[in-house]
């Protein structure tokens, strides 16, 4: 499965946050900052790792309505599979 331009951008977008969010948690718990910042900052990056694995799902997806016989694209169990294991 291959992203287009745009869609890829979207979700490096989002990882690049949550990678940013998770390098402040790590330095908030470090900094010994209070329990219920760390946990509000750790929701942000669990969120915005979802949203980029729901991205490239959702792009699956569209592939496969589109070209369900192409060669390499997953299968509807296949995505179902990796739709479920984010949820």
């Amino acid at each position: 499965m291959e992203l287009d331009v745009a869609e890829l951008e979207a979700v490096l977008k989002r990882l690049r946050r949550a990678q940013g969010q998770i390098g402040g948690v790590i330095r908030m718990i470090e900094e010994g900052r209070d329990c219920t910042d760390v946990v509000t900052q750790l929701a942000a990056a669990s969120r915005a790792l979802d949203r980029a694995g729901f991205k490239i799902v959702a792009t699956g997806l569209r592939q496969c309505a589109a070209h369900p016989a192409a060669d390499g694209a997953p299968s509807e169990e296949e995505l179902e599979r990796l739709f479920l294991s984010l949820a």
